[in-house]
Parts: structure tokens; sequence; C-alpha cells
């Protein structure tokens, strides 16, 4: 009897869990000008009514410099600003970084995680918005559904301040 609990709990345990997944693609692009900044970028979730549900990442220049600290630009990644950013005291735990480089930067999020755990069975929209000084700006969206009830891929090309953005929700 003994052998068959151990056998049963075992099974049960090797079994792989199963959870509801996003995983972002975000490539920022290399630009060739005389004077270059890293983009702001922000990453959020909107609703089918377009307000803000969850932020995932922004990133900005998070160290103190001669010209201010870089909160001060935040509101040029206008439309996360005016969804989201303005009622935030930042640095924000989890979703907060510095600017990142050219490069592609993968981002992953279960839906354990508090920004995704709030939200309710629906159709979203993934935003990217980037901003750059001396630069331009550039917002990109991918619609997906949550939580996955089957993989969904999604892609979104920039022209600009962004390179391709790839989205996959897994169940």
């Amino acid at each position: 009897m003994r052998a068959k609990l151990t056998i049963a709990l075992g099974t049960l345990l090797a079994m792989p869990v199963h959870a509801a997944e996003l995983e972002i693609n975000v490539e920022i692009p290399r630009i060739n000008a005389a004077e270059y900044h890293r983009p702001y970028v922000a990453v959020w979730v909107e609703g089918a009514d377009q307000k803000a549900v969850a932020d995932l990442a922004v990133w900005y220049m998070t160290k103190d410099t001669k010209e201010g600290h870089g909160t001060k630009w935040l509101p040029d990644l206008r439309q996360w600003w005016r969804k989201s950013g303005r009622t935030l005291k930042m640095p924000v735990d989890g979703v907060t970084g510095p600017t990142r480089p050219a490069g592609k930067h993968a981002l992953k999020f279960g839906d354990k995680q508090p920004a995704l755990a709030k939200l309710a069975p629906g159709n979203y929209t993934l935003v990217v918005e980037a901003a750059r000084e001396v630069g331009g700006r550039e917002l990109l969206k991918i619609p997906f559904s949550w939580p996955a009830k089957s993989p969904q891929t999604g892609k979104a090309q920039g022209s600009t301040e962004l390179g391709a953005i790839t989205l996959a929700a897994k169940p």
C-alpha cells in the first residue's frame, strides 16, 4: 500500500505544472546618430476599453546626472504617462529598470505575478511605447486573450524607435 501511495504521489509531483504566461521580446534598433540616447520604454497591458490594467516594464534613466533624475522625462512616454505613469510612485518594484542598449530584450510574466494575477479573463492589448531624447516616439500594439486557452502569438514591427515586438501567450 505504501509503495502504491509513494508511486502515486511521485507521479503527481513529476507532472508539469501548467500556468499561463506571456513571453515578450522587445527589439531596440541600432540607430546611427551623432547624439544617441537610449530610449525610454514602457510595456503595459490595456483592457478592451483602452485603459491600462497592468504595467509590465518601464525602462528609464534611473541615476541622477547633471541634467537631473530620469523621472523628469517619463512624461515623454505620452500614452503610458496619461494612462498609468502619472499615478505611480517611481521606482516600482518589479516593473522599473534602467534603459536598455540596442538589441533584443526578453521579458517573461507568469499568471501568478502581481501584474497578471489580477487580470480577468478577456481580450487585451499589449502596448509598447518608446521615446528617445533627440529622437522620436513610437507606439506598437498586439492584441491577445487572457488567459490563453491555446498558444497565441503576435507581432508588430516598428519603423524608428522600436524594432520587432513579439508576444507569445501560453496556457
